[in-house]
């Protein structure tokens, strides 16, 4: 299990590091909210991983609040943009 771990805490990071630099460089705001969910998803894997490894539920509340956060996030700004047009 040690190797898995290691083999999906990489990828989170490289994804986490890919979100990262959209959010920096990003050509419009929309891939900068785009981004920003897809890094609000990693840490939220990152914490379910972090759960599933050490088997508790320390940080469930926080799961669900990040999964609430991104959602209403994402509907808002797409809410937005189709307003506007």
């Amino acid at each position: 299990m040690s190797a898995a771990v290691m083999v999906v805490s990489s990828m989170l990071a490289v994804a986490g590091a890919g979100a990262i630099y959209r959010i920096a460089r990003g050509p419009s705001i929309l891939d900068r909210v785009l981004a920003t969910d897809v890094l609000l998803a990693i840490v939220g894997a990152a914490l379910a991983v972090d759960m599933i490894v050490y088997r508790n539920l320390d940080y469930l509340a926080l799961l669900v609040a990040i999964s609430l956060i991104g959602f209403i996030g994402s509907v808002t700004v797409a809410r937005f943009v189709t307003d506007r047009r």
